[in-house]
C-alpha cells in the first residue's frame, strides 16, 4: 500500500523501517530540526536521518492546520497513513486524507494509559504488563477504534529506556501488520472501552524527584520509570545525586534507628538507605558533574559512611 508516514523520535524508526520493507512509504512527516548539545546546532529526528538515507523524501511542516500541508497530504495520494510518536495534534481534515485513515501505534493496552507517557507511566506505578494498541487515529486523545492489540510482560528489572525499545520494535511489526490487513481487507476495528479509560500526563522533571517515605518498591519504580529521562534525583549534602539502578532490600535491618534516607550499610557494591518500607540497595549513581558510574567505583572517591542521610525534596 502507499503509505504516508508521521514520525518524530528514535522510537518512531522500528515502525517505518517495517513498513518500508514491505510496502510503498512516498514520504515520511516529521518536527522540525530542533537545537541540540552544547552548540546548540540544529539536529535532525531520527525518522528524517533513516528516511533520507534509504532515499524517502521528509517534510517538516512548522504548521499544520492552514491548508498548506492538507493539500501537500492529498498530493501524496496515501492510501492510509501511519503515525508513532509524531508529537503534534492532526485534526479531521487531514485525518480524512487518507481513504483509510490514520494507522497510530501507542505503546500501551488502550484504554489503559491514553496521553503522552504511558511507558514510563506504566513503570512508574508498577504495573507487570503493558503492550502495544494498533488504533485509527481520532479526535479525542488515545480514543479511536482498535484493529490490533499485542500484549506482553514487563520485566521486573526493566526500565523506560529498554521497554521503549522493545515496545518500539513490537509496535512497529504490529503497525506493518495492521496495514497487511486493511491490505487485504475488509479489516475489522473495535471500538474502546471507554469507561476503563485511564490517563497519563507529560513527564516533568520534578517527577524525578525521590520521596524517601515512600515504600522501597515504589521508589524502585521510579529509578526504573524515570530513565532515561528525567532519572529519579535525591539530596545529598545539599547536592542534587541520580540514582540510576536499584534492588530491594525486604528485609531491613530491624535494629537500625533510622528515618527514612537514612544509610544503613556501606558495602563493597551498595549503599543501602532505608525507605518508608523495606530498604533500598544503591547500586549505579552518578555525583553532581560526574559521569553515572557502579557505586563500587564510586565510592572510590567519594566516601559514604553508614548514619549518613539522603534528603527527599521538600
Amino acid at each position: 500500500m502507499r503509505i504516508v508516514f508521521f514520525g518524530t523520535p528514535e522510537m518512531a524508526v522500528p515502525s517505518l523501517a517495517a513498513l518500508a520493507e514491505k510496502h510503498e512509504v512516498a514520504a515520511v512527516v516529521c518536527q522540525p530540526d530542533r537545537p541540540s548539545g552544547r552548540g546548540k546546532s540544529l539536529t535532525p529526528p531520527p525518522t528524517k536521518i533513516w528516511a533520507l538515507a534509504h532515499g524517502i523524501p521528509v517534510t517538516q511542516p512548522a504548521k499544520l492546520n492552514d491548508g498548506t500541508f492538507e493539500t501537500w497530504l492529498r498530493d501524496q495520494h496515501p492510501e492510509v497513513c501511519a503515525l508513532t510518536a509524531y508529537g503534534r495534534i492532526l485534526k479531521q481534515p487531514i485525518l480524512d486524507v487518507a481513504p483509510h485513515g490514520i494507522l497510530n501505534m501507542h505503546p500501551s493496552l488502550l484504554p489503559l494509559y491514553r496521553g503522552p507517557s504511558p511507558i514510563q507511566s506504566a513503570l512508574i506505578n508498577g504495573e507487570t504488563e503493558t503492550g502495544v494498541t494498533i488504533m485509527r487515529l481520532s479526535l479525542d486523545m488515545d480514543a479511536g477504534d482498535i484493529l490490533i492489540q499485542e500484549h506482553t510482560a514487563i520485566d521486573p528489572e526493566e526500565t523506560g529506556e529498554t521497554l521503549t525499545n522493545r515496545l518500539a520494535t513490537l509496535g512497529g511489526q504490529k503497525l506493518c501488520e495492521a496495514v497487511d490487513r486493511i491490505a487485504a481487507g475488509p479489516a475489522q476495528f473495535k471500538t474502546q472501552d471507554h469507561s476503563r479509560a485511564t490517563y497519563c500526563s507529560l513527564i516533568e522533571k520534578r517527577d524525578g524527584q525521590i520521596d524517601w517515605t515512600k515504600s522501597a518498591q515504589t521508589i524502585h519504580n521510579l529509578v526504573r520509570g524515570a530513565q532515561p529521562w528525567p532519572t529519579a534525583q535525591t539530596i545529598f549534602e545539599g547536592q542534587v545525586f541520580k540514582i540510576l539502578r536499584s534492588e530491594i532490600i525486604a528485609h531491613a535491618n530491624k535494629d537500625f534507628a533510622a528515618q527514612p534516607g537514612a544509610i544503613e550499610d556501606v558495602l563493597k557494591d551498595r549503599i543501602v538507605v532505608r525507605a518508608g518500607e523495606d530498604s533500598l540497595a544503591l547500586l549505579t549513581v552518578q555525583a553532581p558533574g560526574k559521569r553515572a558510574m557502579p557505586v563500587g567505583d564510586f565510592l572510590r572517591g567519594f566516601p559514604i559512611k553508614a548514619g549518613q542521610r539522603f534528603e527527599s525534596f521538600s
